[in-house]
């Protein structure tokens, strides 16, 4: 309510104060639009995690929360400014490793694969950085069309919070759902025509708060007993699968850049929303396919779990490889 009620306030200042996402070659809209909705997100979410959240149950919550309020004033300046890429990054380094370091979201095994259960724990102390920065950044590159960065957020938030709630980690079921709430608000100004856009200061909270629920998922899942009704094998799959869209599209553009010889930070428009657009999709036929795609890659590793991780992982990139390639060769005849 929080979130709703505070948008059309922001939509007012931005416009009026001139903190407007101008189009240019890049965009996909062609409007200039407000850009500050990210702050209504975060009142939002953040409101309700100090309401309800039962901090003796969650010894590091205080850490998240300094998290959520330095990535939150890392994209504000990045949106009214902008900051560098540099500087940019370097923010999101520090709140990875306040989460790893303060509040011990870390990735401590690799389920077996490859003989590797327990790593080493400054291995699983870089590794869980490298893995909240990528997916903090793997957000902020999916947040292309009108939708899209909301909906994969809400979708995984939905579904983590679920988990959580079963598992009896209240703590981080509050943080799933308090963002889910602020997420279904703003998709409200968001869909098309979107009155206003997310911005980074929404796309960094929302990859903040996913990459902290696929990685606690991925620990709590380990240490449950083996004949938990709610206990995933390939737990870390499960997580590959829920996060799909940003992580795999993230990839594949970094690589294909690379090969190319640019940056793989070098901006285009070779997404795969960019892909769909291109077919003459509107932003919302776009979106309702990705996410719906995004469903069918969960419930198919579910379906697949019992399989192993690396099978898991496997028919995951298969899949995805293959729909990609369909869309290229759809975007060629055409």
């Amino acid at each position: 309510m929080l979130t709703y009620t505070i948008i059309p306030v922001i939509i007012g200042v931005a416009r009026e104060r001139k903190f407007m996402d101008q189009p240019n070659e890049r965009s996909s809209h062609e409007e200039p639009t407000p850009s500050l909705g990210g702050i209504g997100i975060f009142a939002g979410t953040i409101v309700a995690v100090v309401l309800w959240t039962p901090f003796d149950l969650f010894a590091g919550m205080q850490h998240v929360l300094a998290a959520f309020v330095l990535i939150f004033l890392i994209g504000v300046l990045d949106d009214m400014l902008p900051l560098s890429p540099t500087k940019k990054f370097a923010g999101q380094v520090l709140v990875s490793v306040i989460l790893a370091y303060k509040s011990n979201i870390r990735i401590t095994g690799f389920y077996g694969v490859f003989g590797v259960y327990d790593l080493p724990e400054l291995t699983a102390f870089a590794l869980s950085v490298v893995a909240i920065v990528g997916i903090i950044n793997a957000f902020n590159l999916i947040d292309g069309i009108n939708g899209l960065a909301g909906s994969v957020g809400l979708l995984a938030c939905i579904a983590w919070g679920g988990w959580f709630w079963e598992a009896g980690s209240m703590a981080l079921a509050v943080i799933a759902f308090s963002l889910a709430g602020a997420i279904i608000a703003f998709l409200k100004y968001n869909f098309t025509p979107a009155r206003i856009f997310m911005g980074d200061t929404g796309s960094l909270l929302i990859g903040t708060v996913c990459a902290i629920l696929a990685i606690k998922f991925i620990e709590m899942n380990y240490k449950l007993p083996q004949e938990s009704a709610i206990r995933f094998g390939a737990a870390p799959a499960i997580a590959v699968a829920v996060l799909i869209l940003p992580v795999y599209d993230t990839l594949r553009v970094f690589v294909r850049r690379i090969v190319q010889g640019r940056s793989p930070f070098s901006p285009d428009k070779t997404h795969i929303h960019h892909l769909l657009l291109d077919l003459n999709l509107t932003h919302m036929q776009a979106t309702a396919c990705l996410v719906g795609a995004n469903v069918l890659f969960i419930l198919l590793a579910i379906a697949l779990n019992n399989f192993g991780m690396l099978t898991v992982l496997g028919v995951e990139l298969a899949v995805a490889l293959s729909l990609t390639a369909l869309l290229q060769f759809l975007k060629r005849r055409g």
